[in-house]
Formats: structure tokens, sequence, C-alpha cells
């Protein structure tokens, strides 16, 4: 079916579950960028078990076994979720304005097309969004609490790869539009494996609440959360810029080479570099201050990020990213 929107809600996963139980296909393709392969992945599951609640799909790694009716493939069209590689489907409930990460190793697909020919025509500001996800999915695996020497060899080479194309993509040149496409498929494979942090965290609970595309709200606050982090990672961080090869003479001073990658990245393709800036009104951000603080350190990504992070402290953070200003505490 088509007619998936942007951040796939509750509603559109029960809708092509339906038509899914009406046509009863053996075989699911899912095609496009993150939000309709999330919704098709979401609605295999709902086609597979019809009685299954959305409450019971959003705990993590608790679905039943698939597969009992359908297989599932995925060609991806943008790049950035990498959801044709992951055990990930992020679904919006338009009640709440919150969006639930499904996480279960039942929906990474069955087979995954990677056509770097099908990005020729990605759009200049999706390229800069999808490619800011890939990047903090990259970087969130490398620091992630449940990495081993394979994540990290993935993720290493994506940053890598994602740092040396990604502007390059932005502006247009073939190559590296091929080359991004791989970057964020590697990137995929990583956190798919080794999970996420709060960058995630916070912009699963901000997308709908605030208007704001996931690779932007990812792009905006991953400097403050590597900022926050680094009382517990700078050595990976460091590690990273090392790769990288940045400037600094210690771990503390490399980590703020990283930092000012991902500035420049935002500046050199035209991004807000905060909320206000964005265009979130001051108001709308008090408002939801509290209750996106207390849902983000809920959220499943936060388990596995390297520094624990209490609601005052999330409220402190949201804080820096929303005025643009550095993290110290």
């Amino acid at each position: 079916m088509s007619g998936v929107e942007n951040d796939p809600s509750i509603k559109i996963v029960k809708e092509g579950a339906k038509v899914m139980d009406d046509f009863k296909p053996d075989l699911i393709i899912g095609v496009g960028g993150g939000s309709p392969i999330d919704a098709a992945k979401a609605m295999w599951i709902f086609y597979e078990y019809p009685e299954f609640t959305f409450e019971e799909a959003a705990k993590p790694f608790n679905l039943p076994e698939l597969r009992q009716k359908s297989k599932f493939i995925a060609i991806t069209t943008t790049s950035g979720t990498a959801t044709e590689v992951t055990s990930f489907s992020v679904i919006t409930d338009n009640e709440t304005g919150v969006k639930y990460p499904i996480a279960d190793y039942n929906i990474t697909p069955d087979i995954a097309i990677v056509d770097t020919n099908l990005v020729h025509t990605m759009p200049k500001e999706l390229v800069a969004n999808t490619g800011m996800d890939a990047l903090t999915h990259a970087i969130e695996a490398c620091v992630s609490n449940a990495s081993n020497p394979i994540t990290d060899a993935l993720a290493m080479k994506s940053i890598e790869m994602i740092c040396e194309n990604l502007v390059k993509s932005y502006n247009s040149e073939e190559n590296p539009r091929k080359e991004m496409h791989l970057a964020q498929c590697l990137a995929g494979m990583s956190f798919s494996n080794a999970i996420l942090g709060i960058v995630h965290s916070m912009a699963h609970k901000t997308g709908k609440v605030f208007n704001i595309p996931h690779g932007l709200a990812n792009a905006i606050y991953l400097s403050q959360v590597i900022q926050f982090n680094a009382k517990t990672a700078s050595h990976i961080y460091a590690d990273i810029a090392k790769r990288l090869g940045l400037q600094g003479n210690n771990d503390e001073e490399l980590t703020t080479s990283l930092v000012n990658v991902v500035k420049q990245l935002r500046k050199d393709m035209n991004m807000a570099n905060s909320l206000q800036e964005f265009g979130v009104s001051e108001d709308v951000f008090i408002e939801n201050l509290q209750s996106i603080s207390e849902t983000a350190v809920k959220d499943p990504c936060t388990g596995t990020n390297p520094r624990e992070i209490s609601v005052e402290e999330m409220k402190e953070l949201f804080r820096a990213v929303y005025y643009g200003k550095d993290v110290n505490f």
C-alpha cells in the first residue's frame, strides 16, 4: 500500500495490517525511506498476529516468532535510517505525540537491497538529515555499553566514510552519494547489534512534539550529547577523532575536535544549530520540558548510553540543545 506518512502512526500500521490480512501475502516488500519500511515492518507484526497489542510490541525484544505467514524484503531509497538491516521500527502515537521504537531481531528483514542508483535524486535537505542520522547511529554505536569489536569496526568505517562524503553528497556529487548509501548501511548493522544512546532517546520523544525531522533532531542534539558523555567515554570519542585525523594533545582536546566536526557539518549543510534556531518557541519548549525529559530517560536507547542520566540532568541537556549552549556538567 502507499500513503505512509512521515513518522508512521499506529493508525496507518493497523490499516496496512488489514490490507495484508485481506490479501494474505507470503512475501512483503517495503520500499522507500525509513518511514515506509518501518511502517511495513510493524504492519507485518500485526498481519501475522492480529490480536497482538501495540503495548506489547513496544516492549523491547518481546515479539512472537514472525515468518509464520510471510517473509520480508526491504529496498531502501534514502541514506540514513538503515532500517533495511536493523531490528528496529519507530512508530508514532499521534494521540500522545510519542515515538515508540519497536526493537526485536524478528523484524530484521530477510533480504536487504541497497542499490546506490536509487539515491541520485534525493533532495539536499533529505541528504543532510539522513546523513546526520547515519553519523549519529555510528557514533552512538561506538560508545554504547553493548558495543563489541565487530560493531566497532562497522561503526568506525561508517564514520570515516560519512565524514569524507556527506557534504560532497549534499552538494550532489555522484560517487559520494553512492558512498553515503553504503556508509549508512554499515552504521545500521553496527547499531542494530550495539543499540544506541540518548541522542536517539531525545529525538524519539521530541520529533512529533516539536515537529522536527528525526535526522535534524539528531544533528542538533549530537554535539551536546558527546560533551555530556565525555565524562565516561572521552577515550572512545578520542579514538574516533584520531581515526579522522583530527588534532588534539589528549582525550579532552580530541573530543572537542570531534564536537567541532559535528558543528561544522551542520554549518556546511545549512542546518539549525539549536531547537530555538529551528523555530521551536520558548513557551512550547518550557511547557513540554518536563514530559520530554521524563520520557527520554525511559526510552529503551537510554539503557545503552555510556553515561547514566537523571531526569534533572536530561532537562539541563535539553536546555543546552534548545539554546545552543555547550554542556559542562
